[in-house]
This record gives structure tokens, sequence and C-alpha cells, in this order.
């Protein structure tokens, strides 16, 4: 019984559930943007999206991990809670096939969902769909060795194809407002995982990783991240004035305060930052809590 306990423990510690709040977050959002052209809301197909991105985001996390710990880097990372992994496989390495076997089930059940979804809906979500699953499977052994798509695979997956694809899978169809909103998510979701890399650079190196970080430098990586904050709260910020946005959705930026705090930690202490833990829990705050916002707004507006 308590082997049994131990094993489900270690698995549900490798969905890294604290994080796993950005998916209803983004679909949230999705499904704002579909209101806001009145879309007639079929409940079932949400419920499902739902579950098809949760699972997918279960799936990355998990196998992730499996790889983490089978590359020896579970064993030269310091976990925090924010970087370094969950440290569950280190501390029980019988669970790895356990933990295997989750992450490819996960993904089995988002391509399940999304093949109904894609009958469905028709076509159109077929290119969405196979990017999602192409970035899921890729994550860990190779995006990571890529700089660039290592910085932007993030925003890409959670902020573009789980915002867009949630709206057309409901409104049916896209609009402006399906390409342009989640652009928001992308730049912010971008930043939450690029200063979450700063404490691991050296270990990420060892095991033959390039992360934006390693390939350029924290101090361009500081800009990058500084530019990537001025860029979504600019496009809040010019969307209200240009009416495309309710007033309301001035309540996003004030976010943008938590997310220059971050910086500020990120210049002082560079690769350091996590021994102070408060910058990277703004930055993940930030990154949370303004889709979050801006969806209640739109809902509301």
């Amino acid at each position: 019984m308590m082997s049994n306990f131990k094993q489900t423990k270690t698995i549900i510690n490798t969905f890294r559930p604290n994080f796993l709040i950005l998916t209803p977050v983004c679909v949230f959002l999705g499904l704002s943007v579909a209101l806001s052209v009145e879309s007639q809301i079929n409940w079932l197909n949400f419920f499902l999206i739902m579950i098809g991105a949760t699972s997918a985001h279960i799936s990355v996390n998990t196998l992730n991990e499996y790889f983490d710990f089978k590359s020896g880097l579970d064993l030269q990372t310091d976990q925090t809670a924010f970087s370094g992994g969950s440290g569950a496989l280190p501390k029980n390495p019988a669970a790895i096939s356990s933990v295997l076997f989750v992450g490819l089930a996960s993904i089995a059940l988002t391509i399940f969902i999304g093949i109904y979804l894609l009958v469905e809906i028709g076509i159109q979500l077929l290119p969405i769909g196979l990017a999602g699953i192409l970035l899921v499977v890729t994550y860990t052994q190779w995006i990571n060795r890529f700089p660039i798509l290592c910085l932007v695979s993030p925003g890409l997956g959670f902020g573009v194809l789980m915002v867009t694809g949630t709206f057309l899978i409901l409104a049916g169809s896209f609009s402006g407002l399906s390409w342009f909103i989640p652009l928001i998510p992308f730049f912010l979701i971008n930043n939450l995982l690029l200063l979450n890399q700063y404490p691991d650079i050296k270990a990420d190196q060892a095991v033959g990783r390039n992360t934006f970080p390693i390939a350029f430098g924290i101090k361009a990586s500081n800009s990058i991240y500084l530019l990537f904050t001025i860029i979504a709260y600019s496009l809040i910020t010019f969307s209200i004035i240009n009416q495309e946005l309710p007033t309301l959705s001035i309540l996003a930026i004030l976010p943008a305060f938590m997310s220059l705090f971050a910086y500020s930690g990120a210049l002082k202490y560079k690769s350091d930052i996590a021994k102070h833990p408060e910058y990277l829990g703004a930055n993940v705050t930030a990154s949370l809590l303004t889709p979050l916002l801006l969806a209640i707004a739109i809902i509301i507006g």
C-alpha cells in the first residue's frame, strides 16, 4: 500500500501541478474571445478542449521529467519552486517507467480528443493540432537544443495554439481577434520559461541543451525579457485605445508591475535569481494574471 502511494505521489509530482493552472487560463482566454463574437458555445466541446489541453500539458511535463532524469540533468540541478524540475524521480527512480507511460498515455488522450474535434470542426483545425503534438513530443529532446525555438515554443504552444485552437473550435472559424489576442500570452509565457532557465544554465549546458540564456547570455536574455514585456502590454494598451478591447481591459495592464519587478531581479541577481524566489514568483504571477484579467474584461466588456 505504501509503495503504491509513493508511486502515485511521484507521478503526480511530475505533472508539475502548480504550473498546470496555465492551461485553463489560456483556454479561458480563447473562450472569452469566442464569446465576444457572439458564438453559440458547444459546452461539450469546451469540456473536451480543457481535457485535451490539460493532458497535453501533463504529457510535456512528464516526458520532460523522464528525459531529464535519463540524461542525468535532474542530478545536477537544484530544485526550486520554479526551476530544476520537480525532483520526484531522483527521490523514487523506480517510478520512471510509470512516468513514461503516463506521459505517452496523456499525449494519446490528447490525440484521441483532437481527432474527435477534427471530425466535428473540420480540416482547418489540423495544422494547429499537428503543431501542438509536435511541440509536445520534441520539446525536451530537440527544441531545447535550438535557442530561438526554445525561446518561443512555450508561447507558441500555450499562447498561440491553445488560445487560437480554443477559439476556432468554439467559434467555427477564424477572426482578427483570434490571431491578435494570443500574441499577448505568447510574449508573457515565453518570458515565464526564459527566466526560469537562468538557474539551470550550467546543468542544461552539461547535458547538451542550448537554451537562449546559454547561447546568447543573460544580458541579451534580460533585454529580450524586457522587450517581450513591453510588446505584450503595449498590445493591450493600443487595443484599448483603438477600441478593439473593452476599457476594462486596462486591469490586464496592472501585472506589468510584477513583470518589471521580475526584470529588476534578473538584472540584479542573474543566474542566482532562484535564491530570491520572489522575482520568479512575480514573473509567473504576471504570466497567469494578465491573460486571466484580460479574459474576464473581454467577457464583461
